[in-house]
């Protein structure tokens, strides 16, 4: 049988370790999610309300230029650089990702997780969906 006196300095000889490292900031945690799935309408909404949010299009630049949501950033998924991109966007910033389908964003969206940006929103219904409901195409 453990003593308890031999329990608590066995608990403590082991977690010693662990509550002498450098803690990580509750900031670089706390303040990363992975991107949310939000539709046509809630997008819509989003860039309505605030100017600043960035929309980027992981569709090739073929399928950009044949239309897009105003102001989109064309980042080609398929691109040799594309994580290297990603790496560069501004973490302070919110982004709405897409393609035209989704397929290709839930991807693109695995890559950005990655690089911890903290504001990134999943166009989940695609380019496709965005041009069905009519809304704003830019070409």
């Amino acid at each position: 049988m453990i003593r308890p006196i031999a329990l608590l300095s066995l608990v403590v000889a082991l977690t010693a370790p662990l509550l002498a490292a450098d803690p990580v900031p509750a900031a670089a945690t706390a303040a990363v999610s992975a991107p949310k799935n939000i539709s046509v309408d809630d997008a819509d909404k989003l860039l309505k309300s605030d100017p600043k949010v960035v929309v980027l299009d992981v569709r090739t630049p073929d399928e950009f230029k044949t239309g897009h949501i105003p102001g989109a950033k064309n980042l080609d998924f398929f691109g040799d650089d594309f994580a290297k991109q990603i790496a560069t966007l501004d973490k302070s910033k919110t982004y709405v990702v897409h393609c035209a389908a989704g397929g290709r964003s839930a991807q693109a969206c695995k890559v950005i997780e990655k690089e911890q940006l903290p504001s990134v929103y999943h166009l989940n219904e695609g380019f496709k969906a965005w041009e069905k409901a009519g809304k704003p195409v830019e070409k």
